[in-house]
């Protein structure tokens, strides 16, 4: 006979709480068990339902076989070598592009006019495969090339992705005021959004505060300040508030951290529907995902391939519409053909073989990542009311107050990984001795780089301070090595 659970009597309570504490070490619960993102938001070991938050829900029925775009970022400096790599993206696996484009060849293709555009997208169909453009304050004229290639067929996929704001606070100056680059940004999509009824003009985020080393509610809270901006830029420019939204694209960047990746994403799209929600329109967020840089490392630079699968596994399950992984080398340069492989095999593992586009919003309802997107979403927003209270994104950049915080959170954070409380897999936990560098590719920029046009627009520059790229294992490879 089972035995009840009255014959063993009252549970001993003194025997139970003895046990607790045998195993905690003689620590307290809140410091053995409950940790602080750099948000502040403490993660407990166990949620209930009382811990359950009402969040916005994306439950758009997706494509089983694509449900993401797996977008491939493309960077190298020879036009000819970028078109060779887009096309072979393409035809294994890669739905779209990510162009980043750079006259001087440092930090993306060399184009400086329509024509060099043209050969780096030689043979892409681009009414067909969507391409978006990372051009800094290039991109009202590199939007201009692209429109020019698209020969005006209305329903081209194409995303612009304007956005002088990041542009103004990575450099932490702009060739002539910010202002003027809002304004000839959105005049340029204003004109091109009469062509190209499909095509995304701005791409609002928060990358810069992310890359500098700032909290996921501080890059959220960028996010959302730029989003509103543009929209404000766009309205001026002659579009309605419905459509001008429905131009802009979320970017959310994503690390290692993959149960706050997933919250992150959703929590944008809650932000999304509360600033188009108190501006009278219903647009469905598009988010673009990228993999942050700022977590890779040079030292046993496989252990990349770990983090950017878990980067990738939260914008698939975030709900996340166009996901960018990087390569697993590109901390160390651009990659070769076999790091590109690489990161595009990842999406395609996790889309047709873990099948995690096969349910919508898998979060939902679960009660530790309904409350962290919940949490992760007022914090953002408050962030947002502080920057709306300091005069918008611009004055904030100009102010220093979006800079200053983010600084004193990259400080916070570095200071975690020095002293091992935050570990880096391959450089401060488990370093592999007998490390070799992964191959990359090394191409001569003086063979491709070119003078560019102006991106210069009329009146004095504007300042800011600069919001600097990190990467946290950068401060202890040297020991490493």
């Amino acid at each position: 006979m089972t035995p009840l659970a009255e014959d063993f009597g009252p549970p001993d309570e003194t025997k139970w709480l003895a046990l607790v504490e045998k195993t905690l070490k003689g620590q307290s619960f809140d410091d053995a068990l409950i940790t602080q993102t750099s948000d502040g938001i403490a993660i407990r070991p166990l949620y209930t339902a009382k811990d359950g938050a009402v969040v916005v829900r994306d439950l758009r029925a997706r494509d089983a076989d694509r449900p993401w775009d797996l977008r491939m970022r493309a960077a190298h400096p020879d036009p000819r070598q970028t078109a060779s790599e887009i096309m072979k993206d393409l035809e294994n696996g890669a739905a779209s592009v990510l162009l980043a484009i750079d006259p001087t060849g440092q930090s993306g293709v060399a184009v400086g006019a329509v024509q060099d555009l043209a050969l780096a997208l030689n043979g892409v169909m681009l009414d067909l495969a969507p391409v978006a453009l990372d051009a800094g304050f290039l991109g009202p004229k590199a939007a201009d090339w692209l429109g020019t290639l698209a020969k005006s067929a209305p329903n081209a996929p194409l995303a612009f992705h304007m956005d002088p704001l990041t542009a103004f606070a990575e450099a932490g100056v702009s060739p002539g005021p910010i202002e003027g680059h809002l304004i000839a940004a959105a005049t340029v999509g204003a004109r091109l959004s009469e062509t190209y009824a499909k095509a995304r003009l701005f791409l609002a985020t928060g990358r810069a505060a992310h890359e500098a080393g700032g909290s996921n509610t501080e890059e959220l809270a960028m996010m959302t300040a730029s989003a509103v901006t543009y929209a404000k830029a766009l309205v001026r420019a002659g579009l309605s508030m419905e459509e001008a939204f429905s131009r802009i694209v979320l970017g959310v960047s994503l690390d290692a951290e993959y149960f706050t990746g997933v919250a992150k994403v959703r929590a944008a799209r809650a932000l999304w529907a509360r600033i188009t929600d108190a501006c009278g329109v219903c647009v469905p967020a598009v988010i673009e995902a990228r993999s942050s840089n700022r977590m890779l490392t040079k030292a046993d630079a496989w252990t990349n391939l770990l983090r950017l699968t878990s980067a990738a596994f939260a914008g698939a399950a975030g709900g996340a519409d166009a996901v960018v992984l990087g390569a697993f080398t590109d901390a160390l340069g651009l990659p070769t053909a076999f790091g590109r492989r690489q990161a595009r095999n990842t999406q395609l593992v996790l889309m047709e073989e873990s099948h995690l586009g096969r349910v919508a919003d898998p979060a939902g309802g679960a009660w530790y990542l309904d409350n962290l997107t919940d949490l992760l979403a007022r914090a953002a927003w408050g962030g947002f009311q502080a920057i709306e209270a300091d005069g918008g994104i611009v004055k904030a950049l100009e102010s220093g107050l979006i800079a200053d915080i983010v600084a004193d959170t990259c400080e916070a954070q570095a200071a975690q990984f020095a002293d091992k409380s935050r570990k880096i897999l391959g450089v401060t936990a488990f370093p592999n001795a007998a490390d070799k560098p992964a191959e990359v590719a090394t191409p001569d920029l003086s063979d491709f780089a070119l003078e560019g046009p102006s991106t210069r627009v009329p009146g004095p520059d504007s300042k800011c301070r600069p919001m600097t790229p990190i990467r946290f294992a950068a401060a202890f490879e040297g020991a490493v090595a």
